[in-house]
This record gives structure tokens, C-alpha cells and sequence, in this order.
């Protein structure tokens, strides 16, 4: 990640009564997460209305970062993924909005950045008509892990 220039954020405690992860058997289950800065701000507005397809794209990295902070912190290190397995991004979409896949591209591309070819995974991109605090992207992905845990 250094060599990359990539900066993780500090990951945020879950907004409501669920974990961030869940680790069974090989799979690390990730909970949905948002575009949150290391400030705790988030991205907001809708795709299509209220931001561009490049600003939506831009959350979604960001949202890809949370994740890969999150898998971090559950493992004890991103050394033990294998590879990103499954991802459903949901896209916040206005009226007749129709570019998810474009939007949800942001966080692919980190992954594969992140991970090379083992960062590509099987993808949903959906639009949603409103997200939890009018954010315009939220994305769950399921990874494989190897390896024993670091900070059990």
C-alpha cells in the first residue's frame, strides 16, 4: 500500500447494532460501507442530480478504502487476502440515472490496484432510490482470506 501511495483511513464504529465484518471458515464477510474521510465526514448527494459521475466515482474509491481499513483491522493485515470474491455496489441514483457499473468502477479499480488480478471479483452495481445519510454509494464485498489471524 505505501508503495502505492495509498493511505488508509481510521476505521468507524458501525451506525447502528451490526459489525463491520464477520470471518467464516475462508470468507471475511464486509458490511456495507460508505464514503467516509478520515474526519468523519461523508460524501453526500445523488448520483446524476446532485454530483457527477467522476465525483461518484471518487466516493466509491473512497468507499473502497473504508472496506480495505475494515478488512485490515478485522485480519491484522490485508497480507492474508487472497483475493476480493463478490461486491455489491449500491448507487444512489436520481431520476433515470443509469450508470451504476461506471460509478461502482471507482472501487474495482482500487481493488485491482490494490490486489492485481486477484482483485478482480464478481460485481453487482444497483440504484438505489435513497442510501443511509443521503450518501451516493455503499458497497459490501465478500473476501477470501488465508492464513492465521494476526490480532486474534
Amino acid at each position: 500500500m505505501a508503495e502505492l501511495g495509498i493511505e488508509l483511513p481510521p476505521v468507524a464504529p458501525p451506525v447502528a447494532n451490526f459489525v463491520r465484518a464477520r470471518e467464516v471458515g475462508n470468507l471475511l464477510f464486509l458490511a456495507g460501507h460508505g464514503p467516509m474521510h478520515a474526519d468523519g465526514t461523508r460524501d453526500r448527494g445523488k448520483v446524476g442530480t446532485d454530483m457527477s459521475v467522476d465525483e461518484a466515482k471518487a466516493s466509491a474509491r473512497l468507499t473502497g478504502l473504508n472496506l480495505l481499513a475494515t478488512t485490515r483491522a478485522h485480519l491484522g493485515s490485508l497480507d492474508r487476502v487472497k483475493g476480493i470474491v463478490k461486491v455489491l455496489g449500491m448507487v444512489n441514483s436520481g431520476p433515470g440515472f443509469d450508470r451504476q457499473p461506471e460509478v461502482v468502477d471507482g472501487f474495482s479499480d482500487l481493488m485491482v490496484e490494490v490486489f492485481g488480478e486477484s482483485g478482480r471479483h464478481a460485481r453487482s452495481a444497483v440504484g438505489m432510490a435513497e442510501l443511509p445519510f443521503g450518501i451516493p454509494v455503499e458497497i459490501e464485498m465478500v473476501v477470501e482470506v488465508e492464513g492465521d489471524r494476526v490480532n486474534p
